[in-house]
């Protein structure tokens, strides 16, 4: 069993390296593959890659006639003009191929054969007219698309509908992680995903002989003279990608690292425990060697050799398993819809020097302690074959010593929570440490009168076999508390997780609610802007009270850049309740949309306060087109989810830029929301599955969406801990049934039957398990409680919330591990012989 701790804390270590190395390698071998034709790049830095302006910055400057003018160089082989949008295919039920945030369309650009080489046919051609595209074989193939048929495509607004007239492999990275990629011709894809006539990106290969150098002066001499137009090789672009996907692999292996450490910080309690209960069985065999000359040195070496021969067979069995691993949670991937690049696993030489490394210093350090204590046995000891206890005075000051340091933690926990934000996050930080150290130092001080409350229960329930079960589960303070200190760590993360996770949902939840008065809230799937047409076709709809869309953008507030939402003064004041306006006007709803109304504008309190504004005051605006004007503060709005930190009327956006990026659209209908008013938007916008129509409920639970699946990913990564913690009990148990052969033969000789043996063990695992489980849950309600507190300045609203449920299942989960971990032990102790166990040694 220990040997499986440490393999699997090493697994866990290798799958997490093998795997970010595989993705990594795959994806940069596609993302060099993506400008292998592109030699010199002109790129529009007020485009995004997904074809979405940067607000509040000038339309695209790289023009048709930009284009021509590249191309026309000396030493240009071939140019041409890139863009692209997030565009999704819709399969022959309606709903959307491919994750919402991979779904790309891009323009399909021809060189003198008709072809496109970044995109190889494999069936047809490429599109050449308004009502024509082509997919990518993996979105073609899943959606049973063949050339010829008629495919629906969704963009920000009402879908259309065009002919397929090919398909294309592709090496893009978004293709292969699920997404879809959808090919238009060059004019239409420009009207449908940035501006007639411009392009993001224009690409240049040059003819032989002219080098790379030569070509981006001549084009820099070309382009138009802004600050956001820039020339960049190709070699430049795809290292920059590579950049990017290596600090997201390194993110990912950081987190995946951190949950292994945990899984190997449990692995050394049961190593630790293991090591004291050797050591402790073979006392008498230690003394001889002692009596006989053995130097305390070497009763320490005999201890750690033995550590690191379980190491290496552990980590060489757990880097194997790693890699299985590896090649297991790829396919996990895989199957769940994640496409990933395809490619051999890559097996680092420095993951098998991790995987020995790591191994190897989790178990050495472990044993040490108890190899040390090996070495201080004297030989006199050798006369005695009977265990001694631990003393007392060992026990008083090792209780003393882990209150000093859990008073520590607390005191550091309250002080950091008093503090709040982001001076309250390192006392936290560093009071929950000490915490958890001060909690497992003090354990077994704690484990006597703990289990002692249990002692009538246990007495009336089990009897004679429940009382014994006690006396064995407090019989070695050290060896219970090492045993419940693995279960301990992992749920009082599991909890803490837990209650955090609660307390954050309920409130960003209640907050978001109370803000909005609106029945319905529509926005695409990815974030993307909505199409300019889906307002008015909303505002179609039967029944519709009050409408307005939120229109993100940007300003210059007295020479300060501001993001802005812009609002429908007419609707907002039945769609949003601006808490806490501060206005001459009574009742805030009315007073915010009299002031959006006369045109002024609405802060929130932190703005007001930092830049020394209030009600009333003029202050100089700059627009997104560049010009400039004076605007009036009308109120002083909360600090609202739905907006950002400045409200403006729609209508002086407008004036003065021509994209509206439409975020999402508020509105409320007569009655409030119904399945059928629902129905009726979702055909209203022609049933486009880009396009999501929230009601309350649904808005409520797009909140907590991220939250659930943050704790469900860490669930996951924990259940190694407790699963360590289990292999700990197993062993703990194992061996102490071991050590107390010849006393369990004496109860069975005087009449203590088998089921009363099992039931003995089940219950002293139940009862060390509940312990562990106990303090667990203690311990991460109050780290929950204090890492809330730094977070008020956040989520003002923000309160602990203690699941119950939750609570009695983390309870009933540690009742499960101890009968779990005691079904082997218990059968082994039940199937003693008499005779032999009392006749043994």
């Amino acid at each position: 069993m220990t040997a499986v701790a440490v393999l699997l804390g090493v697994a866990f270590v290798v799958g997490t390296l093998v795997l970010s190395d595989t993705l990594g390698r795959a994806f940069k071998n596609t993302a060099s593959k993506s400008f292998a034709d592109v030699s010199v790049a002109v790129l529009d830095d007020n485009v995004d890659r997904t074809g979405s302006r940067a607000h509040g910055r000038p339309e695209p400057t790289l023009t048709d006639e930009t284009l021509a003018r590249l191309r026309a160089l000396p030493g240009v082989a071939r140019a041409r003009g890139v863009l692209e949008g997030f565009t999704g295919v819709v399969d022959r039920h309606g709903d959307l191929l491919g994750s919402g945030w991979t779904t790309i369309g891009t323009n399909f650009a021809p060189v003198g054969d008709g072809t496109d080489p970044r995109f190889p046919m494999r069936s047809g051609r490429g599109p050449a007219a308004a009502a024509e595209i082509a997919l990518d074989v993996r979105t073609a193939d899943k959606g049973g698309f063949r050339v010829g048929d008629t495919v629906r495509v969704a963009l920000g607004g009402p879908m259309i509908a065009a002919r397929l007239t090919g398909v294309f492999a592709t090496d893009d990275p978004r293709v292969s992680s699920g997404g879809s990629l959808v090919l238009f011709e060059t004019a239409t894809a420009q009207r449908l995903l940035l501006e007639p006539g411009r392009y993001a990106e224009i690409d240049l290969v040059p003819v032989p002989g002219t080098s790379e150098a030569a070509l981006r002066a001549a084009a820099r001499r070309v382009v138009p003279d802004a600050d956001n137009l820039r020339v960049a090789s190709g070699r430049t672009l795809a290292r920059e990608q590579v950049d990017m996907i290596e600090a997201g692999t390194r993110q990912m292996t950081i987190a995946l690292l951190a949950f292994a450490g945990i899984a190997l910080f449990v692995a050394t309690f049961i190593i630790a425990n293991t090591f004291t209960m050797l050591v402790a069985q073979r006392t008498r065999e230690l003394a001889l060697l002692r009596a006989v000359g053995a130097r305390s040195g070497q009763v320490t070496r005999i201890v750690l050799f033995e550590a690191a021969a379980v190491a290496v067979i552990a980590s060489l069995l757990g880097f194997a398993t790693g890699i299985a691993l590896a090649g297991a949670l790829r396919a996990l991937l895989e199957r769940f819809g994640a496409h990933l690049p395809a490619g051999p696993l890559i097996v680092e030489g420095r993951t098998i020097a991790v995987a020995l490394l790591v191994g190897g210093a989790v178990t050495l350090l472990a044993a040490w302690l108890p190899a040390r204590r090996a070495s201080r046995i004297p030989p006199v000891a050798a006369l005695n074959a009977v265990e001694r206890p631990a003393g007392r005075g060992g026990l008083r000051g090792r209780g003393a010593l882990g209150a000093l340091v859990t008073a520590v933690g607390a005191a550091l926990t309250v002080y950091g929570r008093s503090a709040a934000g982001d001076s309250g996050r390192v006392p936290v930080a560093l009071g929950a440490f000490l915490l958890l150290i001060g909690v497992l130092v003090l354990t077994p001080s704690l484990a006597r009168p703990a289990i002692a409350v249990g002692t009538p229960l246990l007495d009336r329930v089990f009897g004679v076999a429940g009382r014994l079960a006690r006396r064995n589960a407090v019989r070695n303070p050290r060896r219970t508390a090492a045993t419940a200190s693995a279960l301990t760590i992992g749920l009082s993360l599991i909890a803490g997780l837990t209650m955090l996770g609660a307390s954050i949902r309920q409130a960003v939840e209640e907050r978001a609610i109370a803000e909005i008065a609106a029945d319905y809230r529509i926005g695409t799937v990815n974030g993307a802007s909505l199409d300019a047409g889906v307002p008015a076709a909303v505002a179609r709809v039967p029944g519709i009270t009050a409408i307005s869309p939120l229109i993100r953008d940007s300003v210059l507030l007295d020479g300060h850049e501001a993001a802005v939402i812009g609002v429908d003064p007419k609707g907002i004041e039945h769609l949003i309740d601006f808490d806490g306006l501060a206005a001459p006007e009574t009742g805030s709803r009315t007073a915010a949309a009299d002031a959006l109304r006369r045109g002024e504008i609405l802060i929130s309190a932190d703005i007001a306060k930092r830049r020394g504004w209030g009600v009333g005051s003029v202050i100089p605006i700059g627009y997104p087109d560049g010009a400039r004007g004076t605007v009036k503060i009308g109120g002083i709005q909360g600090d609202l989810e739905q907006l950002t930190k400045v409200t403006v009327p729609a209508a002086l956006l407008e004036r003065h830029t021509v994209d509206r990026d439409i975020r999402s659209i508020m509105v409320r209908v007569e009655g409030g929301g119904s399945a059928a008013t629902t129905r009726a938007i979702e055909r209203a916008i022609g049933d486009n599955p880009l396009v999501q129509v929230e009601d309350r409920a649904a808005i409520r639970k797009s909140f907590s969406r991220t939250v659930d699946l943050l704790l469900n990913i860490m669930y996951g990564l924990l259940a190694m801990a407790v699963l360590i913690a289990v292999l700990g009990v197993i062993n703990t148990l194992a061996m102490s049934v071991f050590e107390r052969r010849r006393e369990i033969g004496m109860l069975r000789a005087i009449g203590l039957d088998r089921s009363r043996v099992r039931t003995m063990v089940r219950v002293e695992s139940t009862v060390i398990s509940v312990f562990g489980a106990v303090l667990g849950l203690l311990v991460g309600a109050f780290l929950a409680w204090g890492i809330l507190g730094t977070l008020r300045d956040k989520l003002p609203n923000l309160v602990l919330v203690v699941p119950w449920a939750g609570v009695a299942g983390f309870l009933a989960l540690g009742v499960v591990v101890g009968v779990v971990a005691a079904v082997w032990p218990a059968r082994t102790a039940a199937r003693t012989d008499v005779l032999t166990a009392i006749g043994a040694e």
